[in-house]
């Protein structure tokens, strides 16, 4: 008995001078903090290959998936409405086109509002950590939408992406949000899509959604049923000033965004002479329940009624 006892003892500390001599205790963990140990490179994770999606086969595959698929659902769901859609005829070259961001429904409308010219010449920025974190979900994303990753904390590889498809002819979607909002109101807006139309002489096209957050809100993955009414209204395409700054660029293209959600709201004289355009998107300073509550009010179908005053 004492015997085997001893060896099981001579085994163990035996182990344990191992684990010491590879800098580990018996538990397995370093015995110096973290702080104290050699620093070591985090190796940098690869962006994923959005090429291929840009190629005549993927976007004849493209063309099936979305004109036959999801566009067919998304229109059957809900009841889209659009507005401002003259602006399409002075659209010549690329151009970036700039929205606020509440559901998934949010990319399928845009896209589906765009006439086939422009459309197929669109590529989509999408958030790297959500859409590009699994590759099924990656490939399914870049087929279907023609995206690439952006990375939400900013990442300079994406902005030379981005530019690369610019210089290329290709026109991009960006939610200058980076994400989703999750009471259904706009947030401040980000500055790549700002920075990308300054750096690369290109203009920038407001558009304002509006009805999407409560058709499908975050967390959704099918629209509500009764077929609500959801809604596309496109702003003048709003090009940098030579002596403008990035962050004025910005402050501008927010403003616009704010004048097209008072037009929806009122009418087109109303919302160039609002004082509120800004704050508009934001929402109420309320609760949050009484904000989502706001937000998910349905929206009522355009009547015909002051026309004259109203940009369809």
């Amino acid at each position: 008995m004492s015997g085997g006892s001893g060896k099981r003892g001579r085994m163990k500390l035996a182990e344990e001078i191992r684990l010491l001599r590879r800098g580990r205790d018996w538990r397995g963990r370093a015995p110096a903090p973290r702080s104290a140990q050699p620093w070591q490179e985090v190796p940098q994770s690869r962006p994923f290959p959005t090429e291929w999606a840009r190629t005549p086969l993927a976007i004849a595959a493209r063309k099936v998936a979305f004109d036959g698929v999801l566009r067919t659902v998304t229109w059957s769901q809900t009841r889209p409405e659009i507005h401002g859609a003259d602006v399409f005829d002075e659209l010549r070259g690329p151009v970036v086109f700039v929205a606020n961001h509440a559901s998934h429904l949010d990319t399928p409308l845009i896209l589906g509002s765009l006439p086939a010219r422009i459309r197929n010449r669109v590529a989509v920025a999408a958030a790297a950590d959500y859409f590009f974190d699994a590759r099924w979900r990656a490939v399914a994303t870049a087929l279907t939408f023609n995206a690439f990753p952006i990375e939400r904390r900013g990442s300079g590889g994406a902005l030379d992406l981005a530019s690369e498809l610019l210089q290329d002819g290709w026109s991009l979607l960006i939610y200058p949000e980076g994400t989703r909002s999750t009471d259904g109101w706009a947030r401040r807006f980000r500055m790549g899509a700002s920075l990308l139309c300054r750096e690369q002489g290109v203009p920038a096209v407001p558009l304002v959604l509006r009805g999407t957050y409560q058709a499908m809100p975050r967390g959704g993955f099918w629209p509500k049923k009764g077929r609500p009414v959801v809604s596309v209204r496109y702003g003048k395409p709003l090009d940098p000033d030579a002596d403008e700054s990035t962050g004025a660029f910005n402050a501008r293209l927010e403003d616009e965004i704010g004048r097209l959600w008072v037009e929806h709201d009122e009418d087109w004289w109303t919302s160039l002479h609002s004082a509120d355009r800004r704050r508009a998107p934001r929402g109420p300073d309320a609760s949050e329940w009484r904000r989502k509550w706001e937000a998910t009010r349905p929206e009522a179908p355009s009547s015909p009624h002051n026309r004259i005053w109203r940009r369809r």
